[in-house]
């Protein structure tokens, strides 16, 4: 792995996360759309193997965000009081951080995650043919 390819995928998460929040909320947090860069970059590097099928990667995609999520729940809501999100009022939540509907949400975002991941390294794979044919 490059760390350009790292770099794409962090940036397409970035983006990508915070406009479906956007979209959804009518806002976003900046810590939200780093953690969403930080899960689109660890997703491409988990989906990087040859061998990684999609139950398996939508699985542990969601375990990975729904870890972030705590964590950064933990520090955003709790420690700093900025009151980012709250999940209290859902049932099967942990602190009001994370849930297990939003976890099943995450295993379902990770579907079309998994496909972004692939065609990323696509694109990464063809440029680099490119550039050893070229003279």
């Amino acid at each position: 792995m490059k760390l350009g390819q790292y770099t794409y995928s962090f940036l397409m998460g970035y983006f990508i996360y915070s406009l479906i929040e956007i979209l959804n909320r009518g806002y976003t947090h900046w810590t939200m759309s780093l953690t969403g860069g930080l899960v689109l970059a660890s997703l491409y590097a988990i989906n990087s193997r040859r061998t990684m099928t999609l139950i398996r990667s939508c699985f542990l995609g969601a375990l990975l965000i729904t870890l972030l999520e705590l964590a950064v729940g933990v520090f955003d809501n709790i420690i700093m009081h900025w009151n980012v999100w709250d999940y209290s009022e859902i049932p099967l939540n942990f602190l009001g951080q994370i849930c297990l509907p939003f976890s099943i949400a995450w295993f379902m975002l990770c579907i079309p995650a998994y496909y972004l991941c692939k065609l990323i390294r696509m694109r990464f794979e063809r440029q680099s043919e490119i550039t050893a044919k070229a003279p």
